[in-house]
């Protein structure tokens, strides 16, 4: 086909959609033009003057109407101006016929001088005036002698400072005078405002109802306040949080009921109504580590109607088999504090080494608030393995501390946090052990945000163990490994530490592992990420040989736990390979 007819079809077709679209486009039959005033304030004062709903009517223009519009708007859009401090503004208005059944109101504003503060006056007056947080506020009011009368600051402050007062039981606080003096003239303003805080209320009596099945001690463990402290509207939301937080209890409301006060005195309903107290949870998973696993877990929440737990679980992967059974008895008079008792039986079945263990403990732990944490407890188990082509069998008395914080908001997608644990375990043959040792573990992880949607990820975990007979009499469980989803990448599971003369890995003494990785955000749930790991179990420092593996990631977020999927590369190897680890759900 020539060029020439080519450019003409191209110059038809461009002008047909272009008659097409001037048909099928009318002009607006009304519109704004605002000039001479931007920002903040030029974006009020066109809220302020937009046309009313019925001014245009099937692209017909109400003329009467309009007029009235008109003769209002230097009335609407003073109010708008005054409200950034613009007291004597200038206003015209000019309506032009631009096209056939089109109209356009153009708008022109000199705003002229703001009006300035020359005086900021804030009092507290009453039972309250010397309260640090309410002195601190009044001190730093937002808007000073000098300053721009911002209506919307004042307005803002005014509030934040009532509601302060209010956060802090001063229920009935209110302004007894709130002025702003305005000389349009002299463009200058003054400010007074006198805060009467009123009396500070305290709680009365607390009245819990909609939970007959569980001990009335048990449930006041729950309360963030108590009878005869002031009175704090965050320590409702705290209780509310706390008692769902357990997990029995499917609604809870608190009630306040200030017509009921005396003396200044609140009391407060607490309405609960309880979750079912038996349940049934599968679960299901995946890990390279481990390979498929499922998991069933029975508990009762409330047995004897005393408010103890009882779970019974059930953990079944390709490598790993746990059955146990825990006993729980809550603290009546602390939150997060319990008496637990543990049996059951674990198996482990691994590149490494075979074992099966029996345990029975008994565990004291406490809380401390912040998400800390501590215990005390003694585990008594009998360990019958094989490791390096040798069997044993050995029985520990097993008695220790641990102490950890967990400070994530969410779990299923932290933006940042941190976490850590240290425990001290040990034994001894004087104490029924077969053999003595002492270990100290360490652990801990940080989430730290970048900009750019990026996020930066630590983690170290180390242990030592001090023992008074050869690594070859500890138990498996106690000795350690590297190597892994959890550990190092690129590594198989738990298969770095020390080896024995024909190669195998047998566990060590001690443990340094660490990991660095930087990910990426996309959408709302996806992640890629680059990481770096790095560690060993060794017997001792001068034998430590550090292995390294680095990698790319691929993470997606679910409310059943995250799913992970690396490539992971061996560094420094001479047969270096590369590795693939799957973790879905969360491990155990």
């Amino acid at each position: 086909m020539p060029v020439r007819a080519i450019t003409r079809g191209l110059l038809l077709l461009a002008w047909l959609v272009w008659v097409c679209a001037g048909r099928g486009q009318a002009a607006e039959p009304l519109r704004l033009e605002l000039q001479g005033i931007a920002g903040e304030a030029g974006a009020n004062v066109e809220a302020a003057l937009a046309f009313p709903p019925g001014l245009v009517k099937n692209g017909t223009v109400d003329r009467r109407w309009l007029e009235r519009f008109v003769r209002q708007l230097p009335d609407k859009a003073g109010r708008a101006l005054a409200h950034f401090g613009y007291y004597a503004p200038q206003i015209e208005a000019e309506l032009k016929e631009v096209a056939e059944d089109a109209l356009l109101l153009k708008v022109t504003i000199e705003p002229g001088a703001p009006v300035r503060l020359s005086q900021v006056r804030v009092v507290l007056e009453g039972p309250g005036a010397g309260q640090r947080r309410l002195k601190e506020l009044s001190a730093n009011f937002p808007l000073q002698s000098g300053d721009v009368l911002h209506q919307g600051v004042y307005e803002e402050a005014k509030k934040g400072l009532q509601a302060q007062a209010v956060a802090l039981g001063y229920l009935d606080a209110d302004f007894s005078r709130h002025l702003i003096r305005i000389d349009a003239a002299d463009n200058r303003a003054e400010i007074e405002l006198v805060l009467q805080t009123g009396p500070r209320y305290r709680f009365g009596e607390i009245r819990i109802e909609g939970a007959e099945d569980y001990p009335e001690q048990y449930l006041r463990r729950f309360l963030a306040f108590q009878s005869g402290e002031p009175f704090l509207p965050a320590r409702l939301g705290r209780t509310q949080l706390n008692y769902l937080n357990a997990d029995r209890f499917s609604n809870v409301r608190l009630v306040p009921d200030r017509q009921a006060a005396v003396e200044e005195q609140v009391p407060v309903d607490v309405l609960l109504e309880p979750a079912a107290s038996k349940r049934l949870r599968p679960g299901i998973g995946y890990g390279t580590d481990t390979g498929a696993r499922i998991s069933l877990l029975f508990k009762n929440v409330n047995v004897g109607r005393r408010a103890h737990e009882l779970n019974v679980e059930l953990n079944l992967s390709q490598v790993r088999a746990l059955a146990a059974v825990t006993y729980i008895m809550p603290d009546m008079d602390r939150l997060d504090s319990f008496t637990a008792l543990r049996t059951g039986f674990e198996q482990e079945d691994v590149d490494a080494f075979d074992t099966r263990k029996i345990f029975v403990e008994v565990e004291r732990v406490r809380g401390f608030g912040r998400g800390r944490r501590g215990s005390i407890y003694t585990q008594l188990f009998y360990e019958d393995f094989t490791v390096g082509g040798e069997d044993d069998a050995l029985r520990m008395l097993v008695p220790g501390i641990r102490f950890s914080q967990l400070r994530y908001r969410d779990l299923i997608r932290p933006e940042k946090g941190y976490q850590y644990a240290l425990e001290l375990r040990g034994g001894h043959q004087l104490v029924g052990s077969d053999t003595g040792l002492l270990q100290l573990l360490a652990s801990g992880n940080a989430l730290l945000p970048l900009p750019g949607r990026l996020a930066l990820f630590a983690r170290i975990e180390g242990a030592t163990t001090a023992q008074n007979e050869p690594i070859q009499d500890i138990p498996v469980s106690l000795r350690f490994f590297a190597g892994g989803d959890q550990s190092v990448r690129g590594y198989g599971y738990e298969s770095l530490g020390p080896e024995n003369d024909e190669g195998d890995v047998v566990g060590g003494k001690h443990l340094l592992v660490g990991s660095i990785e930087l990910e990426r955000a996309l959408g709302k749930n996806w992640g890629v990420a680059l990481f770096y790991d790095v560690g060993n179990a060794f017997d001792s420092f001068s034998e430590l040989d550090l292995a390294q593996g680095a990698g790319v990631g691929i993470r997606r977020y679910t409310p059943i736990g995250p799913i992970r999927i690396d490539v992971a590369h061996q560094i420094g190897e001479d047969d270096s390979s590369v590795r693939f680890h799957v973790s879905i759900g969360y491990g155990w």
